[in-house]
């Protein structure tokens, strides 16, 4: 297990914008080095829809993650990955395998919701 990372200030986490989104496509990403899907997470009016990469494949169907909620970073750089701009980091937890458990919500929480 990883060491806790270094004490921040609560300023230094409200730099990172962490959303609520809901999967509205989600395909197979063949080109990825890693097994991965490839996902369109409607983010609200005040974001839109953005493109993410995920390497959640052991757990999660295509079928499965559209219509799902799902928490992703929303001001990071986009970031290429493979053939695809990857413009949101898709937040999980590992198992105990290390394969990737999305973080989500028990309840019915707002798109574009910020986590506070």
């Amino acid at each position: 297990m990883a060491s806790v990372a270094p004490q921040i200030t609560f300023d230094d986490f409200m730099k990172v914008d962490i959303r609520i989104g809901q999967v509205v496509a989600a395909e197979a990403f063949p080109e990825a080095r890693k097994p991965a899907y490839k996902l369109n997470i409607d983010f609200g009016s005040d974001i839109g829809v953005k493109r993410s990469s995920a390497q959640i494949t052991a757990h999660y169907t295509l079928d499965e993650l559209v219509g799902r909620k799902v928490a992703a970073v929303v001001n990071f750089p986009p970031r290429q990955i493979g053939p695809v701009m990857s413009e949101v980091l898709t937040l999980g937890f590992p198992d105990a395998d290390g394969e990737v458990v999305l973080v989500g919500v028990d309840r019915d929480a707002v798109i574009g919701g910020r986590l506070f």
